[in-house]
């Protein structure tokens, strides 16, 4: 095999009389030379934010450690999103070379947190001091290092500490005797006030800010009732009211019930409405499937008629909550073919060759009473926008949160900007993710912002089967995106 040759370049004389403009010289500061690493919590390398409730302490952990035997301090840094200033908190070492800081979230919305970490030469030196003292063997060259860092440390202080440790300095530099050299390098008071100011010329500062989430308590547990609110009239013959449910709230709050759910309350379409137990046929009194939503009466931001008003609505709302109830609004992001969106945005939707919009199919199963959106539609910043305002309407209307029927059908990156958006004005709202779907999907729904998920509860039956399952959702890193609302089925 022929043997290539190179040719070799010499450095300028200008980058030889300068090392730090050589050619090749890394861009990160060499005497930096702590390592972090294994940051928790951390979710898919920082792509994703973790999840807590107000009032959490977040607790995070960190492999931190340098090379040969110096000692290494560390930092954690937070800081709430709208704030510009860091508040550090001290980490401490747990074992082999883990170590944990933490920090309270008191406000609703996003923090942020890093890590910075250092060679810790005051406490090297004072370390390596206890030893020679224990063994007899300290030198006065060992008070005049610890001088040094003293001294070091004054143009770092502030004022009385400066002046107090420029006396310890020098202190340390004279002719003391060793017992009161001793005593005074390894003063507590002294150590206290040295670690006010430490060296952090070199600090490593991890690469990242990651980000924690901070919800309602809600988010972590609530408890579901759900109600359809046309078969709570008294009569079984007449349709239910909105009054109909406000007068069953004493009922679901002697319960224990926090949560009132109610499916699509929205106008039903007519065409290929279904009849009882989702018979293909309706009869003339069949009020169809409140999840086929739309008619010539409105879409996603209109009240079904006989249900009663927005104001009747906005009353049940109110009233819910003097219960300590909140309502949970039921959100179906498609329509029947009589939605007004049908008419107004034919392109949101897909055509079939025929000129047909394609209706939702699960073969061998047609649900030709609704049409599902076209996530690939040319318009699609034009149609996140229209279903982002179907949330803000509600929100408008008390609602804060939201079962969203079927997420995994509709594209992940609306998810994860529609969720954002909202909760950037509206950190308080809550989003269930009604997905019961393969592990990866639901894991990602849960990472790009639903607050709470459906999970493989219902299709686990033994003890061993849910015990399995209890522990994978219940332990991180599970825990740090996931929150699980057990739905029976």
């Amino acid at each position: 095999m022929p043997v290539r040759k190179r040719s070799v370049v010499e450095a300028s004389p200008a980058a030889q009389a300068n090392p730090d403009s050589s050619p090749g010289r890394p861009k990160e500061d060499g005497r930096k030379r702590v390592i972090i690493e294994g940051v928790e919590p951390e979710v898919d390398a920082g792509r994703f934010p973790a999840k807590r409730t107000i009032g959490d302490i977040v607790r995070v952990e960190a492999d931190i450690f340098t090379d040969g035997h110096d000692s290494v301090a560390a930092l954690l840094l937070f800081r709430y999103e709208k704030t510009e200033s860091w508040t550090e908190a001290p980490m401490r070492p747990l074992v082999n070379d883990r170590w944990f800081g933490e920090f309270p979230v008191s406000e609703l919305g996003r923090y942020r947190f890093t890590i910075h970490g250092w060679v810790d030469h005051w406490e090297t030196w004072r370390r390596d001091l206890v030893k020679r003292i224990d063994a007899d063997g300290d030198t006065p060259i060992d008070y005049q290092i610890g001088a040094a860092l003293v001294e070091a440390a004054v143009a770092r202080a502030k004022e009385p500490d400066a002046s107090w440790l420029a006396q310890q300095a020098t202190f340390l530099r004279g002719d003391s005797p060793p017992a009161d050299q001793r005593t005074r390098a390894t003063d507590a008071a002294l150590n206290d006030v040295m670690l006010r100011y430490p060296d952090r010329r070199f600090a490593t500062e991890f690469g990242r800010e990651l980000i924690i989430i901070v919800d309602p308590v809600r988010a972590r547990f609530s408890s579901w009732y759900e109600m359809f609110p046309r078969s709570t009239a008294l009569d079984p013959d007449s349709h239910g009211t909105f009054a109909d449910c406000e007068a069953r709230l004493p009922y679901v709050a002697e319960l224990g019930f926090d949560v009132l759910y109610l499916p699509p309350i929205h106008p039903i379409g007519h065409t290929f409405r279904k009849g009882p137990n989702n018979s293909v046929t309706a009869g003339p009194g069949d009020h169809g499937s409140p999840w086929a939503i739309g008619s010539p009466e409105g879409g996603h931001k209109a009240i079904l008629a006989d249900l009663g008003t927005l104001d009747d609505f906005r009353r049940l709302v109110a009233r819910a909550s003097e219960f300590g109830i909140q309502v949970a609004l039921d959100i179906a992001f498609q329509v029947s073919p009589d939605h007004p969106y049908v008419k107004e945005h034919e392109e949101w939707f897909h055509k079939r060759p025929d000129g047909s919009i394609q209706y939702a199919e699960n073969p061998p199963k047609k649900y030709q009473d609704i049409y599902p959106f076209d996530f690939e539609t040319s318009k699609w910043f034009e149609l996140w926008h229209e279903l982002k305002s179907v949330f803000t309407f509600w929100i408008e209307q008390g609602v804060r949160i939201f079962r969203v029927d079927n997420p995994h059908t509709k594209a992940f990156p609306f998810w994860e900007w529609c969720i954002t958006e909202i909760k950037a004005q509206n950190p308080d709202v809550l989003f269930l993710s009604e997905a019961f779907t393969r592990p990866k999907i639901m894991y990602r729904l849960a990472k790009l912002g639903f607050s709470q998920s459906y999970t493989y509860f219902p299709w686990r039956n033994g003890k061993d089967e849910i015990a399995a399952y209890l522990n994978e959702i219940t332990k991180p890193p599970v825990t740090d995106f996931f929150r699980p609302n057990q739905w029976p089925n």
